[in-house]
């Protein structure tokens, strides 16, 4: 699969998990709807890799870093961004995100000496922006010790998100298998949440309905076993700071769906946000050629 079916699949997974998320808001708490998501993820993931023959058993010297992607990815950045949705609007919460460009960037700057380009800073500079601007009504918010902690919050998901990168960036790079780390880590990221679950004394309700199931059987098999498999391929192909621009696009595909489906109606500002998004992604990925020759780097083994 090429690289930009690859980014346009992650985009348009990640975005349309939003509508599942909604969906299982009710009486089942956060942090079990997320302990049901990535158990049976790394479930299905399991048994698939296994009736394939394809499950490998990493390597103990790779063992702490599957581990590291389950706390970075597959579980404490989930708590994160869930606990941080309700203090600050989702829209605050999108601009936070969407600076894992920059976080990647600085981070694969940190681990690997990656240099930052002109052109990455330019161009999260523009996505940046134009997140801004689509939900410039959101963002007007008073700044009460409420709004501070879920800042602080969705700011530590951003920063967990992006060291998962790195840590997948370095398993991918010693030649483990993606598929393979993305189940242990998702069985090891379902294990934490069931430790924090029974720390913290928190029920454990059963999926109520059959829209519950639907919607976490969309994120477990779709958002989390194909999305995440998709943009840790990009992450291996492209490096953090291009796979980490997707983060930009995901609001805007999903205020497009609002646009046909709940009749969300556009204002100038959203407009001149969702050009600068464009105009970013443009900057970040022209001309095509240089592009496409990014398919060339090293690919993991899936």
């Amino acid at each position: 699969m090429t690289n930009v079916l690859v980014f346009a699949a992650t985009v348009l997974i990640w975005s349309t998990s939003w509508i599942a998320i909604a969906a299982q808001v009710g009486p089942v708490p956060a942090l079990v709807s997320v302990f049901w998501r990535f158990a049976l993820a790394g479930a299905i993931l399991m048994a698939w890799l296994g009736a394939t023959g394809r499950l490998r058993v990493p390597a103990r010297r790779d063992q702490p870093f599957v581990l590291a992607q389950a706390l970075c990815l597959f579980s404490l950045n989930f708590i994160c961004f869930y606990t941080a949705a309700h203090h600050i609007p989702s829209g605050l919460l999108s601009v936070i995100f969407s600076l894992a460009t920059i976080f990647n960037a600085l981070n694969a700057r940190l681990f690997f000496g990656d240099r930052i380009t002109g052109r990455v800073v330019l161009a999260a500079g523009l996505g940046a922006a134009g997140v801004a601007l689509l939900f410039a009504r959101d963002l007007m918010v008073d700044l009460d010790a409420g709004t501070l902690r879920g800042v602080g919050l969705a700011t530590m998901g951003t920063m967990l998100f992006s060291l998962g990168n790195m840590v997948s960036r370095r398993n991918s790079a010693a030649g483990v298998p993606l598929a393979s780390v993305n189940a242990w880590g998702m069985a090891y990221g379902a294990g934490v949440l069931a430790a924090l679950i029974a720390a913290t004394g928190t029920p454990v309700v059963a999926p109520p309905d059959a829209k519950y199931l639907v919607a976490l059987l969309y994120l477990a098999v779709v958002a989390s076993v194909i999305g995440f498999t998709t943009y840790l391929l990009l992450v291996a192909r492209l490096g953090p700071s291009r796979a980490a621009y997707a983060t930009v696009l995901f609001p805007v595909v999903a205020l497009t769906l609002s646009t046909l489906f709940e009749g969300y109606r556009w204002h100038w500002t959203g407009i001149l946000g969702l050009g600068l998004a464009m105009l970013g992604n443009v900057v970040m990925f022209a001309p095509l050629p240089g592009f496409m020759r990014a398919a060339g780097a090293v690919r993991p083994r899936v």
